[in-house]
């Protein structure tokens, strides 16, 4: 029988760190209600620690859900412009949501950052009803390829 999921190594690693630190946008998916998952795309980047860091609106359906449930995954990656997509590097997230409230000390640290990376933004970060949402990766998939799949740990991500 082949082995599916590969020895974790350097150059796994710096793929997966990469393709997180690269990433502008991620599917989020997130349980709705028990057995109804939903799927949703949002703007990413990374917290200061380097963990992946979005804000969100308060009236989004996805923000509820992690109101509710925590528990959500993100995957992140982009297919290139020709071949086969399933042939592109992807990484699949495994997190804890953490709402950031407005008032948190480190919420102007967070919003330079956040705007570093997604300069368009800047009108969100105005308006009221948005906030951030820190994602504590519990664990990880990297699929850098056919046949090469990596189970990565949330220190393996760090930069």
């Amino acid at each position: 029988m082949t082995k599916v999921i590969q020895d974790t190594d350097s150059d796994a690693c710096t793929l997966a760190q990469t393709l997180l630190k690269n990433a502008r946008h991620a599917a989020l998916a997130v349980m709705i209600e028990p057995g109804q998952p939903m799927v949703t795309r949002i703007a990413l980047a990374q917290d200061m620690d380097g963990a992946p860091l979005s804000l969100i609106s308060d009236l989004a359906t996805h923000t509820r859900a992690l109101r509710e449930h925590a528990a959500c995954s993100l995957l992140i990656g982009e297919p290139g412009e020709k071949g086969d997509v399933l042939a592109h590097p992807r990484l699949t997230l495994v997190a804890k949501a953490q709402l950031i409230p407005r008032d948190h000390a480190d919420h102007d640290k967070r919003a330079a950052q956040y705007l570093e990376h997604n300069p368009k933004a800047k009108l969100y970060l105005g308006l009221g009803d948005f906030k951030f949402v820190r994602f504590d990766v519990q664990s990880a998939l990297l699929n850098a390829g056919f046949g090469k799949a990596y189970h990565l740990t949330p220190a393996d991500l760090a930069l």
